[in-house]
Formats: structure tokens, sequence, C-alpha cells
């Protein structure tokens, strides 16, 4: 079997605590894996759309909905404390016994489901272009500066975020007067493997941004209704995937 150089790697496991089996979920008359999977099969760019997950059934629902899921991860990687590095790296080590390794991985979070297949293409080939890049992630600028958020001081009191002092008045200052700050999303990351392979690590320390809109992660019910709110505002968002 010929390496291939992209390939999508959605993870899947099935223990969801806040909303049980979340990645089945239907959204917008789909359950809420298929708004990835379909984002991927419609890239240009990525060659193989992979679901790692702990289930059979995930699985065999990721294959009906045109995916491929030819491994299920082992349990003790796919509980609430495995990290994203525990699942790449068992993707990884399934490729080189199957036909060898990818030379990239793009990272797609199911729980990120709006998302358009053109700007995942754009993030590989963003990636692709910047040889200092260790890792490409997914940003958007958040609403509020962070440093204009607030820790608690040893005594107990509030205190800017990463301040030296706890006087609070410079945080009323106007937004502009502050440094942008940007929040990791699950819209699309891109990693290396030899980057993996090499460093142990999945993103290294120079992680290449890719600005995105903002996006709604799904976390809980009411992150559902409101994902259900913004299709039924703006069709536009399922018609790029599943027409």
């Amino acid at each position: 079997m010929a390496v291939r150089n992209v390939v999508a790697l959605i993870p899947a496991r099935s223990g969801s605590k806040g909303v049980p089996h979340k990645n089945i979920k239907s959204l917008g008359g789909h359950p809420l894996i298929e708004w990835s999977i379909k984002g991927c099969l419609k890239s240009g760019l990525i060659d193989r759309v992979i679901v790692s997950t702990d289930s059979p059934e995930y699985a065999d629902l990721a294959v009906n909905l045109g995916a491929e899921a030819p491994f299920l991860r082992p349990a003790e990687i796919a509980d609430d404390l495995s990290t994203d590095y525990d699942f790449v790296l068992h993707a990884l080590d399934w490729f080189a016994s199957h036909g060898g390794e990818p030379e990239f991985l793009v990272h797609i979070r199911p729980t990120t489901p709006y998302r358009a297949p053109a700007l995942i293409d754009e993030a590989i080939e963003a990636f692709r272009d910047e040889p200092r890049a260790t890792a490409l992630r997914s940003v958007h600028e958040m609403s509020e500066s962070a440093y204009k958020t607030f820790e608690l001081a040893p005594a107990g009191q509030l205190k800017r975020l990463g301040a030296d002092s706890t006087a609070l008045d410079a945080a009323n200052n106007a937004r502009q007067q502050f440094p942008a700050t940007y929040q990791a999303n699950g819209y699309v990351d891109v990693l290396s493997s030899r980057f993996v392979r090499s460093h142990g690590l999945i993103h290294g320390d120079w992680v290449m941004p890719f600005i995105t809109p903002a996006v709604v992660e799904v976390d809980t019910e009411d992150d559902f209704a409101h994902l259900e709110f913004l299709l039924a505002r703006n069709p536009r968002i399922a018609h790029q995937l599943f027409t």
C-alpha cells in the first residue's frame, strides 16, 4: 500500500459524561460525528478520513458515513484522563504496521461541527508552506482580551491575570488598549508525524496559528441547542457539507 500524505484523524470515544454519547447525538438531523466526517470528505487535500474510537457501534456508523475505522482504541487510552498524544501515537503505530505513516495528520474534533472544507485545505497548505512550524492550531480571537480577566491572589482578592499588583482599575480601560488574545478551538489542527515521533509531543514550540471565525464547541445540552439555533438562522452551514 502506498503511503498517503494527509490523513484526517477524528477522535470519537464513547464515554462522554456531560452529554451521554455526545459524538453520535443528532444535530440538524445528522449525528454529530457526521459533520466532521463530511467536512473532511469534501476537502480537496485529505487522502483518508479515519475515526479513532473505542466503540464498535461508533466504528460501524463512521464506516456507513464514508470514513474508515480500521482499528479500535484500547480502553486505557479512551477515558477522561486520556490525552490527545495517546490516541495520535496509537494511530501512528497502526499506520506504521499497515503500509506506513502519513506525512501529516489533520486532527478534527467532532465537538466543533460547523466548519468549511475550504478552510481545512487552507490550514493544510499553510502548514506545508511554513518549514519552521512544529504544528498548526486553529484559534479565534477572544471577544474580550484575556488581559482584562481575573485570577485570585494568594490572600483571596481579585487580581488581573498575570499582573503583579492587585489593583483592578486598569482592567476598566477600553478593550482596544489591550493586546488581542486567542482561544484554541477544534476547527482544524495539522500535525507532523515526523515531529510527533521524534519529540514525543504533538504540538511543540513553534505552533503556527490558523485564525478562524469564532466557533461554538459542544460540551453541554445547551451547546447543542445553541448550534441548532445557529443552523436555523443560517442553513448554508449544512448545505456546504450535505449537498
